[in-house]
């Protein structure tokens, strides 16, 4: 009689692979749309100037003898920003540690662990504060036909007009505010439609060649849509709790678009539509407000993976923003 396979062979974990799903760090936008402001101390108020004094014409012809017209400015010092402190942890016990085969590394495994879960929270909170109706100075409707004031007909169907519907939010925007909208941050099903859109495959498919067929990518769609920067929110969450029968997850950025006006850097008396307030003097926290750290549970017989971000996020000035709610079905 032969030995079974059984007999022969005891199942072992490979120690050259593993399957977990780690998004990519470069499908969060949260920290790349808005600049990060580091601060020192966790709350304090910033400067904004009103608009108006610096947008009007005051000047008077002046008759021989007499003052020139007077003039001034206002400021609003209420804008403050607080950053509260997110906060996760996952313990590694000394037995399960001890008895843990390769290729596992629970220390590795953790960090990486903690780190997703922060990137979705700063994620959510960025969507939450940003990408929504109710917050910017110019929103649309998308409507599956028949758009009137404030709506636009949802860019996933072919007689829609996204690049019109797009250069007029800009103008719009310019006129209010004398600058004009250099980034464009879409939902993935939006970043999908309008680079299957006619409007822009009719604009490059003259430069297709044999083997190389006329692509819309997203420094296409910057280029005809004269802005510098476009994102795409492909970060995705668990939907449903944990344990369920059947998971169920969705884009975090949902169908939405949003037109905005960036500094290249902040500083003094430069206008933006939002900023990232990241508290790096909280206790060597990295320069986006996070820090990672590792201590012992005695009590607990353990060693304890935890991390920390420190943030705020705040709409700078409505006036630089143009929300797209429904941009596509």
């Amino acid at each position: 009689m032969w030995p079974t396979e059984g007999d022969v062979h005891v199942n072992r974990p490979l120690t050259n692979i593993s399957v977990a799903f780690v998004q990519s760090q470069d499908a969060f936008i949260a920290t790349k749309v808005f600049p990060i402001i580091p601060v020192q101390k966790q709350s304090d108020a910033y400067w904004s100037y009103d608009i108006a004094p610096w947008t009007t014409d005051e000047m008077k012809i002046r008759a021989p003898g007499t003052e020139s017209e007077g003039s001034g400015w206002t400021i609003n010092a209420s804008n403050t920003y607080y950053c509260s402190v997110w906060a996760l942890h996952h313990d590694i016990p000394d037995v399960v540690r001890a008895n843990a085969d390769e290729p596992l590394d629970l220390e590795r495994d953790t960090v990486i662990f903690v780190t997703q879960k922060a990137l979705i929270r700063r994620e959510k909170y960025w969507a939450s504060k940003f990408f929504t109706t109710g917050v910017w100075a110019t929103e649309y409707t998308g409507v599956t036909s028949s758009p009137g004031s404030g709506q636009f007909l949802r860019w996933d169907n072919a007689n829609s007009v996204p690049i019109y519907d797009i250069k007029t939010a800009k103008r719009a925007i310019l006129e209010r505010t004398g600058f004009e909208p250099n980034v464009l941050v879409l939902g993935r099903a939006v970043a999908d439609a309008l680079t299957e859109h006619p409007a822009f495959v009719d604009r490059v498919k003259y430069g297709q060649t044999p083997g190389q067929p006329a692509k819309v990518n997203l420094d296409a769609l910057a280029a005809l849509l004269e802005v510098d920067r476009v994102y795409v929110m492909k970060a995705i969450e668990t939907t449903s709790k944990l344990g369920a029968s059947t998971r169920t997850s969705a884009f975090i950025g949902g169908k939405h678009a949003l037109l905005a006006y960036v500094p290249p850097a902040p500083g003094i008396m430069t206008p933006s539509a939002g900023y990232t307030f990241a508290w790096t003097g909280y206790l060597g926290a990295g320069p986006d407000g996070q820090r990672i750290k590792r201590f012992r549970m005695e009590h607990l017989a353990a060693d304890r993976i935890e991390i920390e971000m420190a943030f705020d996020m705040k709409v700078i000035s409505a006036d630089l923003g143009a929300f797209f709610n429904g941009a596509v079905s």
